[in-house]
């Protein structure tokens, strides 16, 4: 089960989600990116954010450290923005926290190097969770303290929005030609040899059992949140076998420009170095 805590201070919105994502202080002195229930994707994000994000962490991955937080609208009554107060009024109650990376920079596939090692494990973990926001327009990583790091997994096993085909997806392909660390050399086969044996069934459980009850509840076609629980079981099992034989990478959709700044890539221009 995730720690709980109860956001004392809501600091500032990160705009760069879609979610609308915000930073928030915490009664255990922590500093989180707080995700909301109120926001538009539902709480299927955050079903998705804990599973993942918990696999990804058991599997060896750098995934921040989630909590779930106990939020009161009223600490945002002093939020300029209209929009901010109404996510925080439809958000009260039980919300996600991941924790916040300071210093961490956004991850550039053309400003950072990666071992074609870790890139084939975060290439094998995303295909196992059907990862479709990972690419290298915008990778969803951090690099922090010389490290990779694994954020926003909302997006992934997007079967869970329509349960009566979630059968198939195992056997599913997953097109890694976009993925942010396609140009690394990742190695999939090595990555599948360490990983998949790693999934087991008590595995996945206990991923799916730090999900707050009341964000499965209600689920159609589930008579329990028990029940619903061990869907997520059943869907990512089989998959994590032959994942790997499955996983294209193919050309890129098109060329990529480095949107880094100077400072970090080397590629400082030189002002007044010509007469």
């Amino acid at each position: 089960m995730l720690t709980e805590v109860t956001a004392t201070r809501y600091v500032t919105p990160l705009r760069e989600g879609g979610s609308l994502p915000g930073i928030v202080e915490a009664d255990d002195l922590g500093t989180y990116v707080m995700k909301f229930t109120g926001a538009g994707q539902g709480r299927k994000t955050l079903v998705a954010e804990v599973i993942c994000g918990q696999l990804g962490r058991a599997l060896g991955l750098r995934v921040p450290d989630l909590v779930s937080i106990q939020l009161d609208p009223v600490i945002g009554l002093g939020e300029p923005d209209q929009e901010v107060q109404e996510l925080l009024k439809a958000s009260g109650g039980l919300n996600l926290g991941m924790d916040f990376l300071p210093g961490a920079l956004g991850f550039d596939p053309l400003a950072y190097e990666v071992d074609p090692i870790e890139a084939g494990q975060v290439i094998w973990f995303d295909a196992l969770i059907n990862n479709v926001d990972r690419s290298w327009r915008n990778p969803n990583m951090l690099v922090w303290h010389g490290e990779l790091w694994l954020i926003d997994h909302g997006a992934t096993m997007i079967w869970h929005h329509n349960w009566p085909g979630a059968g198939g997806w195992a056997e599913k392909p997953y097109d890694a030609s976009d993925h942010a660390l396609a140009r690394f050399s990742p190695e999939v086969e090595t990555a599948a040899a360490a990983l998949a044996p790693l999934v087991t069934e008590d595995l996945i459980t206990a991923a799916a059992a730090d999900v707050p009850d009341e964000w499965l509840v209600d689920e159609p076609g589930f008579d329990s949140t028990d029940e619903l629980r061990r869907a997520y079981v059943e869907a990512l099992l089989p998959r994590a076998a032959t994942v790997h034989e499955r996983i294209i990478l193919g050309e890129p959709s098109r060329p990529r420009v480095s949107q880094a700044p100077g400072w970090l890539t080397g590629r400082h221009e030189q002002k007044g170095a010509r007469a």
